[in-house]
């Protein structure tokens, strides 16, 4: 028989698991849904099927994807688990087996030296899959339509290894470029690069050594060059089985920057340096020649994740904002600068995919007022910054209610980049369940122009991804 979930501040609220499947068909609508909205709106996050064996952490849960599926002015919902090895084991033992961070200390015996994937953080439909991914493990493959499990997903065989959750896919060549660390194994400092072609064939895999063993969890791709971020988040074996944190905050490394061009070997990446930061997710970067522009949306200090002796880092600096980073490679110095571009704690950025890698005017992102007392995963408000102009429109959600990573979809094909609507989900904090925002790009400020009804929750997850009914 399951247990009940313990107290904790990551299995509560909108953060508690959902413990059904469900199918929920023609959701009730308030406005009206553009017809023009053809396709799906695939949602992904932790969701643990059973209590944790000891500790728990939010990046740990069972992978759940959540879709809605429009059609002619209707949306529809469904749900599914993603069934790994890992929930397989579990459900066939009834229990959770496997310890925090896959620490072999805490793992059950029967568990000892099982794959222990979660594909719970984010999707991406390439050459006509959908795979679900997470840092450490090979991509899952999920059918669009069904949200059924087709396994591990490992491009003919030829991938060694895992994928990042954050794949970078060309606009210009169809191309898919990702990454993952360790690549030798748990707390290898080795990084793996690897480029797939539109068709999804595995054309480039090369290894090569980051300054020292951490997550990290996303990089940057412009038209000519790659940058791989590695910020003092480290990750230290031996301190994990002694009974310390896997990964920790250590902001005497510093920050260190790869930079190649895409056209060059691993062998020719130089390292740049710059103070202690954390970024999750990059909005966009492109460069003019030897100067790079990247736009990151950075921490402070990393959240989520203690220092290495295991007191917590400062909540105060938990608040990730627009930060543009210079980079000019025709300078000689390993150093590079940093300019805050906007004043709201935000995360979760997303633009009009057609311009990644390139020059932009338009992003998207949640934001939150108060962010002080460290990452609680709830945000209450979306923006739409015009770079161009500097002008930010914002809607904030009544107070309480918590909204997810806005999800943008072009008008057409023809469209003027950004212009299109916003998809979101939103958490009811004194209803407890969900409800389905969509805007349209013209003027977020006026809230949304429709609204879709869940009579369930949508626990709060990472990342989004559309799938048109035309690919």
């Amino acid at each position: 028989m399951a247990s009940p979930y313990p107290e904790h501040p990551q299995l509560s609220g909108n953060f508690a698991p959902l413990r059904s499947e469900i199918d929920a068909h023609d959701l009730v609508v308030h406005g009206e849904i553009p017809v023009d909205l053809a396709g799906t709106l695939l949602r992904i996050g932790p969701n643990p099927q059973y209590a944790p064996l000891r500790d728990h952490h939010w990046f740990l849960g069972d992978g759940m994807v959540h879709g809605f599926y429009f059609e002619s002015g209707k949306v529809r919902y469904r749900n599914r688990w993603v069934r790994t090895p890992r929930f397989e084991l579990e459900r066939e033992h009834g229990e959770s087996l496997f310890g925090m961070m896959g620490n072999p200390a805490t793992t059950a015996k029967v568990a000892a030296g099982k794959d222990n994937g979660v594909a719970n953080t984010a999707l991406v439909f390439h050459a006509n899959r959908l795979l679900a991914l997470e840092e450490l493990h090979a991509p899952f493959e999920i059918d669009r339509q069904s949200l059924d499990s087709l396994g591990y997903y490992e491009f003919d065989g030829q991938l060694k290894g895992a994928m990042t959750a954050h794949p970078k896919i060309d606009p210009q060549t169809g191309e898919m470029l990702f990454f993952c660390y360790f690549g030798n194994g748990p707390f290898t400092p080795e990084i793996n690069f690897h480029v797939v072609d539109a068709k999804g064939k595995l054309l480039r895999s090369e290894q090569f050594k980051a300054p020292f063993p951490a997550m990290v969890h996303d990089f940057v791709v412009t038209s000519d060059y790659v940058l791989f971020p590695i910020f003092p988040l480290t990750a230290d074996l031996d301190r994990a089985v002694s009974g310390g944190p896997p990964f920790a905050w250590e902001p005497e490394k510093g920050t260190w920057v790869g930079v190649m061009r895409r056209s060059d070997s691993v062998d020719n990446i130089r390292w740049l340096r710059t103070d202690p930061c954390y970024v999750f997710h990059p909005m966009n970067a492109w460069n003019d020649g030897e100067r790079i522009y990247a736009d990151m949306m950075q921490f402070e200090e990393a959240p989520l994740f203690p220092h290495a002796d295991g007191s917590p880092t400062d909540p105060k600096k938990a608040n990730a904002r627009l930060c543009r980073w210079y980079i000019d490679l025709g300078s000689d110095s390993d150093a590079f600068t940093r300019e805050y571009i906007d004043d709201l704690s935000a995360e979760f950025p997303r633009i009009d995919e057609r311009r990644a890698g390139l020059d932009y005017k338009h992003g998207f992102y949640a934001t939150s007022e108060k962010r002080d007392e460290g990452d609680k995963g709830a945000f209450n408000g979306i923006a739409h910054l015009d770079l161009a102009t500097g002008k930010r429109r914002d809607f904030k959600l009544p107070g309480g209610d918590a909204v997810s990573e806005p999800v943008f979809v072009r008008r057409s094909d023809a469209a003027e980049e950004g212009d299109g609507y916003l998809l979101a989900t939103a958490y009811r904090c004194n209803e407890n369940r969900s409800d389905l925002l969509i805007f349209d790009t013209d003027d977020i400020a006026r809230g949304p122009i429709a609204v879709a009804n869940l009579d369930t929750r949508v626990p709060y997850g990472f990342h989004g991804q559309w799938v048109s009914t035309n690919r």
